[in-house]
């Protein structure tokens, strides 16, 4: 008994020491992903904030929801940006008085459908064009569903509080010097990257405790239908919280696995919604806004997705 005890307690240290090391992994590198595209959310939001007025804002969005949702899609489709780095942008775009409509819009394509996404889709899939083009049109679609439905149920801005950084900021004046306003558009930028860090940190803490520590085998206990592997499919891509320009590699290793309908929901859920990113828009938005947007997300990808089988 004594001579197993110490055999017992080195197996024991090992495997601690194992998944310490994979949770230290995959922790940093989640942040290593994220941090650079948080850094340029934040430096555009901080330019927002100094150099665009709301006079501006209502001059570029449509008063027609259904063209504002449209333009909003169209224009998130094109900025590159990943899930973690656009939530300040849209924060201080809504602050702005950008309808939250058109703000969701913005925050479901960027992330998802933009030209490097869409790069490294067609890369990964064997420079196969079909999952990229699908990923970018079924994708599109259900963001404008998304937002569409955003649109008739909210009329607030949904916000939960004014940003501590933009009410320590000047407001635009044309008057200041430039200097003067790149000084402060860079104090608002700091301002906002500490304010949004430390959700991001929370959120890959998280998702990197439950990468490590709970088995992706127990997800399949759910069955291998359609239905079943796709459900799989949008829960891994929610808990891996992925960076959306990477996350098509990683689907891409389960076409032996999934049918293509499976990994298509991979694709575009987890770029809209995951976990990391869930905790960024807690901070940002109403509890009841983040939840309920949550089960809108859900359920459009999986319909959008499903729908697709059929074609």
């Amino acid at each position: 008994m004594l001579l197993v005890l110490p055999i017992l307690t080195e197996s024991v240290t090992l495997n601690l020491s194992n998944s310490f090391k994979q949770f230290n992994t995959i922790f940093l590198s989640i942040l290593i992903e994220a941090i650079p595209f948080v850094l340029i959310g934040v430096l555009i939001a901080g330019f927002i904030q100094i150099f665009i007025t709301e006079d501006h804002i209502r001059a570029w969005i449509p008063k027609n929801k259904v063209m504002a949702v449209f333009m909003s899609c169209v224009v998130g489709a094109l900025f590159p940006a990943c899930e973690c780095g656009i939530v300040p942008i849209v924060r201080r775009l809504i602050g702005k008085g950008v309808p939250l409509y058109a703000g969701i819009g913005f925050l479901l394509t960027g992330p998802l459908i933009n030209p490097i996404v869409i790069i490294s889709t067609y890369m990964a899939f064997g420079n196969d064009l079909e999952m990229a083009l699908m990923r970018m049109g079924v994708g599109f679609v259900a963001a404008v569903l998304i937002a569409l439905v955003v649109s008739i149920v909210y009329k607030s801005s949904q916000l939960k509080r004014k940003s501590k950084s933009g009410s320590s900021i000047a407001q635009p004046n044309k008057k200041q010097p430039l200097v003067t306003r790149v000084h402060d558009m860079m104090k608002h930028s700091i301002d906002e990257f500490f304010d949004m860090s430390k959700y991001l940190i929370i959120g890959a803490l998280v998702a990197a405790i439950l990468q490590t520590y709970v088995s992706a085998q127990s997800l399949f206990l759910f069955g291998d239908g359609l239905i079943q592997s796709t459900v799989i499919m949008m829960a891994l891509a929610y808990f891996l919280s992925l960076c959306s320009e990477a996350d098509a590699f990683i689907g891409a290793s389960f076409r032996n696995l999934f049918p293509s309908t499976s990994i298509l929901a991979f694709l575009i859920y987890g770029p809209m919604i995951d976990l990391k990113n869930t905790i960024m828009l807690l901070s940002v938005f109403k509890a009841k806004f983040v939840f309920m947007l949550f089960l809108l997300i859900t359920s459009i990808v999986f319909a959008c997705v499903y729908l697709t089988s059929f074609l």
